[in-house]
């Protein structure tokens, strides 16, 4: 007997291959957790072609990393201040949003490097280079920072043999073994940390920094290497070109939930998830936290029971079963692995301790600061500040300044970096604000008195680890490779694609577009 052909869904027999898309759509679930950039853009994409999503937010507000704070008077951005122009989706996604014509760039006074020692303790970061190693070792401002010594030392690397039988993973490796320790020390170190927030030894050379292993063996020496990629780059977008928005990054957080908002998601913010559950069917049900357990229970609107009967327990009100065709875990690594490790096999369920990152913001009543002393902002040499980096704000960008006035600066100092707790870890507002005001005296030169102080902001980021990490693709690769073996599942957020929104936003659409076309072009799981 010949087998029958498998039926066709009823309510799909009589449609067009795209009404079809179009309903199957509208009735399919998503469930995005975490309201971050990642999570955000995700669900961006799956909401523009009509599935059904939800957000879930744990914090009390959207966008992750790109947030605001206000200080002053002023509203400046908290977190991410900018975004990397390479590959430009970045700069597609803020066109797509209409804030095409808001976008700028920063002043071009360039940073500075402290804590050389000496009389000169700060001088102007040298210009081009890749990762602070310079092409000219003997350049009067790579001399400044490095000493006569320094260049010599740096120049032997023009007389060594070049590496011809494979190459060196370690950037501080390779620049402490051509250059020495100098030039690792004052130049590319206070680069790593301040971008990666990684020491230069733990960094793979191929992936910070594409083509300098094959450059150095065909110029035959490091800093010919850097100049032959300096050439062959010329006339291109510089990899480290960055824009900003006028009023804020998180204008581009605004512009994204008002967007989502139109095609009808759901957005949810303090609702941490408890858990994932499959279904038999083949789909998902997320479970939510009861996010108020210890909070008064609150009054039913209309009842006529008694009063103890007429009361609900706040945490049974918020919590949650959604069920769902599909989930994308768009949270920190931390948390995506131990919602996603029950259901993934072969996915560990903790990893090792990433960065942790406090930024404080100043705005600070000082005339001394209208020159800009130290450029934008200053690097530090690891371990001769207890700040890793200051951003001079009101000098990087013309908006901040416009809105501060003459007089009135804004400043961020950094503190934290891989394996160092932030020194303000352990201090009050208050205290952590009092030492960020001396390490940006020291920093920028001007003894600040505290009197000039109208106002500080703390932010606190665990930052995931670097992706130029050594041996961090492989253990990417290998959670990537888990999570998309499970239908259904998916992840996006920095922890996989590496910190910076030119990274996490491509990654999160890709993530989301695998998602969206196995939900359209299969017919969903029953919920």
């Amino acid at each position: 007997m010949a087998s029958e052909p498998s039926p066709t869904p009823p309510d799909f027999a009589a449609e067009s291959a795209l009404e079809r898309i179009a309903k199957r759509a509208h009735a399919t679930p998503v469930v995005v957790i975490g309201g971050g950039m990642a999570g955000l853009v995700a669900a961006h994409e799956c909401a523009k072609v009509g599935l059904k999503v939800t957000v879930l937010e744990a914090s009390d507000r959207l966008g992750g990393v790109v947030r605001a704070t206000d200080v002053a008077g002023l509203r400046l951005d908290a977190g991410a201040e900018s975004f990397a122009t390479r590959g430009g989706h970045v700069r597609a996604l803020i066109d797509e949003l209409g804030l095409g014509d808001h976008v700028v760039t920063p002043a071009a006074g360039g940073a500075w490097v402290a804590g050389l020692g000496g009389s000169t303790d700060a001088a102007p970061l040298p210009g081009g280079g890749v990762l602070g190693i310079p092409s000219n070792p003997w350049a009067p401002e790579v001399r400044r920072i490095i000493g006569t010594n320094g260049s010599w030392r740096a120049y032997v690397d023009r007389l060594r043999p070049p590496l011809t039988i494979g190459h060196e993973h370690s950037l501080g490796k390779l620049v402490r073994s051509r250059m020495g320790q100098l030039v690792l020390q004052r130049l590319v170190a206070p680069v790593t940390t301040g971008v990666y927030s990684a020491s230069p030894d733990d960094i793979d050379v191929d992936l910070a920094a594409p083509g300098l292993n094959a450059a150095l063996t065909r110029a035959g020496s490091l800093s010919g290497a850097v100049d032959l990629l300096q050439s062959e780059r010329a006339g291109a977008a510089p990899g480290s070109a960055v824009g900003g928005i006028d009023g804020g990054m998180t204008r581009l957080v605004d512009a994204l939930v008002a967007r989502l908002r139109d095609l009808e998601v759901e957005l949810r913010t303090e609702s941490p998830v408890a858990r994932i559950e499959s279904t038999a069917g083949g789909g998902w049900v997320v479970v939510t936290e009861p996010s108020a357990l210890d909070e008064p229970a609150l009054p039913l609107a209309t009842s006529a029971l008694p009063v103890a009967e007429s009361m609900i327990p706040l945490a049974e009100a918020v919590s949650a079963s959604l069920p769902a065709a599909a989930v994308i875990v768009a949270t920190d690594e931390a948390a995506a692995r131990s919602l996603l490790a029950p259901l993934v096999p072969g996915l560990a369920a903790e990893v090792g301790p990433s960065p942790v990152v406090e930024i404080i913001t100043l705005v600070i009543a000082d005339e001394r600061l209208d020159a800009a002393p130290r450029g934008t902002g200053v690097l530090t040499v690891p371990g001769s500040y207890t700040a890793k980096a200051l951003t001079h704000s009101t000098a990087k960008w013309e908006w901040i300044a416009r809105a501060a006035g003459p007089g009135v600066h804004a400043v961020r100092v950094s503190f934290g970096a891989q394996g160092e707790e932030p020194a303000t870890a352990g201090l009050d507002d208050a205290a952590a604000a009092e030492l960020a005001l001396a390490e940006a005296s020291a920093l920028l030169g001007i003894p600040l008195q505290p009197a000039s102080l109208r106002g500080a902001s703390r932010a606190r980021f665990a930052q995931s680890q670097p992706a130029a990490v050594i041996g961090r693709p492989e253990v990417v690769s290998a959670a990537r490779t888990a999570i998309a073996a499970v239908p259904g599942l998916g992840a996006a957020g920095a922890w996989l694609s590496g910190t910076g929104l030119a990274q996490v936003v491509p990654d999160a659409r890709a993530e989301a577009d695998r998602i969206r076309d196995a939900l359209l072009w299969e017919y969903p799981a029953a919920s």
